[in-house]
């Protein structure tokens, strides 16, 4: 029997399995482009006016570090600088979340093993998932490009665009199929993938920032780090720029090596084992385990310490630029409208509008924590691990309320280290903002991450099957609405649905205790109606 046989239906049982979610990063991704380009044709519309927000940006390190460098003036370039970054980020998740969906997380719940007892060749799991990911790749880049052309933009920097985005996608394929040899379990896989990706943005962040910046006083043209990145590979392809197609290769040389080395390791592992075999535990528990709060912070400890460190070393890192948004951007015109926009508020203090931007981003990623640790509920329910929990004497509420404990403690501290760390940074680098200041900036950001635990343990309540997709989902449009809608020109009643909207920006703006009671509120409501939901259904394993 081939190696390849049944690879045709297996294609067809991936592209079945992914009918909606593919399509809704896809068309999503698609959407916000769309809506993007509008928007910074209606907000610049004259040459003069870009050149202003470009210069702007070319001289704050930490606005390059979030989005990337500008490759010139004209619209599609700064439809390029606004957008280019986060797309490859949102390409660059969609493909290892499939791409782990199809091979690893089949593994682990038994499905690979069941349709392996058919006529199904070794390597033909694996070849229907690759050609799964990379056509929604494919798919998206041609989408990129077709809404980017239709906006009225070039056609060579169209093309540079979509084709960035669609060959960073396929890296990411490469490196998600790599991970799904190398690890056990889809929790570790996937946490390895998106790993990747972070630290892919912040080594291409990393190295736009310390870029030189051209003579034009505009264009940036990146140090060396940002070249270890394969997201820095994408933009360096400049499209609207001086398009570098040959840059095109890099990642695609990247998915090769590694899908070369994927094939080559399933040849040399049992089914459901991974290269990196678990770590075996003690031979006698601790006693802390006696207790569900105990157990769920065994479960979530290691992701807890990841992020809870990395959000200090990124507050250190945001805390040492402080003095030089200022130094760089003071007396520019168009750097207050720029990160006012960022930040949602028209604050004429940069450094404390760039602080307050960064706390946003530090409770998007608080959020995005408590998101992840409060999945482990469903992870657990339908592994058939909470039933025989939920067979002792613990109770339901008990046992959800242990995870949720872990969840909202650990966004706490995400946000208490990374305001201390950008305190203390600053401080150190000549800043007055103060440490007490921005950790209080980072804890105002808390009761969103609140809402979005709510909302998830609603979803898990209510419709348990559908929690994981529901979960992100709302997390993406409580992103896009609530930081990127005034970028992308929604409506005030379209961005008050999320609860990134609401959240004060302090230090920028001086602290109320309505949004932050509100928001609480509406978490506990939401908590709530899920903990009843949950106690009134039947296990869904």
């Amino acid at each position: 029997m081939s190696a390849y046989a049944g690879t045709g239906r297996l294609i067809r049982l991936a592209a079945r399995r992914d009918r909606i979610q593919l399509p809704v990063w896809i068309l999503a991704s698609v959407a916000l482009m769309g809506s993007g380009a509008a928007t910074v044709a209606d907000e610049f519309p004259t040459e003069a006016g870009r050149i202003t927000a470009l210069q702007a940006a070319g001289g704050s390190p930490a606005v390059l570090l979030m989005r990337g460098t500008p490759v010139g003036t004209d619209l599609g370039a700064l439809v390029n600088f606004r957008n280019f970054s986060s797309m490859l980020v949102v390409v660059g998740l969609m493909s290892t979340f499939a791409m782990v969906r199809h091979t690893r997380q089949n593994e682990e719940t038994g499905r690979a093993e069941l349709i392996g007892s058919g006529v199904v060749g070794r390597h033909a799991a694996l070849t229907a998932a690759l050609t799964v990911t990379l056509a929604a790749n494919l798919l998206l880049g041609a989408l990129v490009t077709a809404t980017l052309l239709g906006s009225g933009l070039a056609t060579d920097g169209s093309l540079a665009f979509g084709a960035a985005c669609a060959v960073t996608g396929m890296a990411f394929t490469g490196i998600a199929a790599l991970a799904a040899q190398l690890f056990q379990g889809a929790r570790a896989t996937n946490s390895f993938a998106a790993t990747a990706v972070g630290v892919a943005f912040l080594i291409r962040g990393v190295g736009d920032a310390l870029g030189e910046r051209a003579a034009d006083g505009i264009q940036v043209n990146s140090a060396w780090l940002s070249w270890l990145s394969p997201l820095g590979w994408g933009a360096q392809v400049r499209p609207y720029g001086d398009e570098r197609w040959w840059v095109l290769a890099l990642p695609v040389a990247l998915l090769v090596v590694c899908v070369g080395v994927a094939f080559a390791l399933v040849d040399r592992r049992d089914l459901g084992a991974g290269l990196l075999p678990d770590r075996p535990g003690p031979a006698i528990a601790a006693r802390s385990l006696l207790s569900p709060l105990g157990l769920a912070w065994r479960l979530n400890r290691g992701a807890t310490y990841g992020w809870v460190i990395g959000s200090a070393v990124f507050g250190l890192g945001v805390g040492s630029l402080g003095s030089a948004v200022n130094d760089a951007m003071t007396g520019n015109e168009g750097a207050s409208e720029l990160l006012g926009q960022i930040a949602g508020t028209g604050a004429p203090d940069l450094v404390d509008v760039f602080f307050a931007a960064m706390m946003n981003v530090f409770g998007v990623l608080a959020a995005s924590f408590a998101v992840q640790i409060l999945l482990r509920l469903r992870a657990e329910e339908s592994g058939g691990q909470a039933e025989a929990v939920l067979a002792t004497a613990v109770g339901r509420a008990k046992w959800l309320a242990s995870h949720l404990t872990c969840a909202v403690g650990g966004a706490a501290a995400m946000l208490v280290l990374a305001g201390a760390g950008a305190g203390l940074a600053d401080a150190a680098a000549g800043g007055d903002t103060g440490v007490v200041t921005l950790v209080g900036a980072g804890l105002a950001q808390l009761p969103a991450a609140l809402a979005m635990a709510g909302f998830v343990v609603l979803v898990f309540g209510g419709l348990p099957r559908l929690s994981v997709t529901l979960a992100w989902a709302g997390l993406a449009i409580a992103i896009t609405f609530g930081l990127l809608g005034d970028v992308i020109g929604l409506p005030q009643s379209v961005r008050d649905l999320s609860p990134f909207s609401h959240v004060p920006a302090i230090p920028a703006v001086a602290a109320t205790a309505g949004p932050i009671v509100g928001l609480v509120a509406v978490a506990a409501v939401l908590t709530a109606a899920g903990v009843v939901l949950f106690r009134r259904r039947d296990l869904a394993l």
